[in-house]
């Protein structure tokens, strides 16, 4: 039997919640496969189309949460994307939505350049995906090309707080690193700041870059930031002076410095593609599969104190889908990470060449549920049952307002983060 007619028939063995249609508004699931990519349509209020993992769900903005440019008196190509950098583990959104003009390139020039007339902007809003409620953040740099170079890195991500410890959160915070300071907006005072970093041990002997390769996740309390061939960083941005923390990969899993960098240039597979870190049941989770046979499936779990990982799975891949498959993957074959499913720590989802997306439990070591090949780059989202009754949280109608002008020359922070 054909290979990719093998993978897709598996989708009739799938069980429980792996094989639902698509969710109403009455009856979500209890978590989602976002598109990083959101479109902005031509709409009153945002939408978003919920599906069963592993189908992927949708989130549509409404054209007029960004500030709409002067009609153009000539022919101009308009960018307006939508992008998701974080989820809060309560379900809630963090967006920037970039919008910019390029003029047309005439034959033989170079590729699109900005327009000079009209400055790039960026919107940022966190969104509750099943209220569809937007709440739209101040401005906080006054270069607005430098603002649109930041929002292109997709380094910022949300944390909620609630005062009953569960339940809908009474607060959120926004936040990137930028070198030696925390750039971050609370929504208790409606107003972006600055605040210096503690120090952050390094477990190795000599500085070297971070590259964010994912989205920034919510966990314990805090924020991470991940570079999957290093480790993360990681801080409290609810904290008066935030201190960070770093965990390194686990042994043999740390690359050289500039390895992206490298594999791009070599046009192979960066790190990201198989590597990612999540949050599953409660628990910080780093997943990678080997590029060499057997191919090797491996899972770890940071430990109680913080500091390091303990494996809990290995799975030969070949194996797997010899039994499986009828057919063992191929040297060259690329299996690709999709994502750790945050509801059951066992089941990873793989995407096999460009055949199939297929769930994986690692505990029982089966494919459990296969499905049509999709090439989206996607984010989990949590929806616990009262996200659909309660509100973002706000300052109560406080005016925004940036408090430190000063900050528009800091360093991208995902293009760099020195120790010092």
């Amino acid at each position: 039997m054909p290979l990719r007619r093998r993978l897709l028939g598996l989708s009739a063995a799938v069980s429980g919640g792996l094989r639902r249609s698509l969710a109403t508004a009455a009856a979500h699931p209890p978590w989602v496969m976002l598109n990083r990519e959101a479109q902005v349509v031509g709409a009153w209020s945002a939408a978003a189309r919920l599906a069963e993992p592993p189908h992927v769900s949708e989130l549509r903005l409404p054209e007029h949460v960004i500030e709409a440019f002067p009609a153009p008196d000539r022919y101009v190509l308009q960018l307006r994307a939508g992008a998701i950098s974080g989820a809060s583990g309560d379900g809630l959104l963090f967006l920037s939505v970039l919008n910019a003009r390029f003029t047309p390139p005439a034959a033989g020039e170079q590729p699109a350049v900005l327009e000079h007339a009209h400055a790039p902007r960026v919107t940022r809003l966190v969104c509750n995906p099943l209220t569809r409620e937007l709440s739209r953040l101040p401005d906080f740099v006054s270069d607005p090309k430098y603002d649109f170079v930041l929002a292109a890195q997709m380094a910022m991500g949300v944390l909620t707080q609630a005062d009953r410890g569960q339940g809908p959160p009474d607060r959120f915070v926004a936040a990137l690193l930028n070198g030696e300071q925390m750039l971050r907006f609370r929504s208790e005072t409606g107003e972006w700041e600055a605040v210096a970093l503690s120090p952050c041990f390094f477990p190795l002997p000599r500085p070297r870059r971070v590259t964010l390769d994912q989205e920034t996740l919510a966990f314990g309390g805090r924020l991470w930031w991940v570079d999957l061939s290093w480790g993360a960083l990681s801080a409290d941005p609810f904290s008066d002076r935030p201190e960070l923390s770093f965990v390194q990969l686990p042994r043999g899993s740390v690359l050289p410095e500039g390895a992206q960098d490298q594999a791009r240039s070599l046009g192979v597979n960066t790190p990201f593609k198989y590597r990612r870190m999540g949050v599953s049941q409660g628990r910080l989770r780093y997943v990678e599969v080997s590029r060499e046979e057997p191919f090797l499936l491996s899972s770890f779990v940071l430990d109680d104190e913080g500091s390091g990982w303990m494996q809990e799975h290995r799975v030969v891949l070949n194996k797997l889908w010899a039994s499986h498959m009828s057919l063992p993957l191929q040297q060259g074959a690329t299996t690709r990470i999709v994502l750790i499913d945050p509801v059951n720590a066992n089941v990873v989802y793989l995407a096999v060449d460009t055949l199939a997306v297929v769930a994986v439990d690692m505990d029982r070591e089966e494919v459990i549920g296969s499905y049509p090949y999709s090439d989206t780059a996607c984010i989990p989202c949590v929806l616990p049952p009262w996200l659909g009754s309660s509100r973002i949280p706000s300052a109560g109608g406080k005016k925004f307002v940036w408090k430190n002008k000063t900050l528009v020359d800091v360093q991208v922070y995902s293009d760099s983060y020195y120790k010092r």
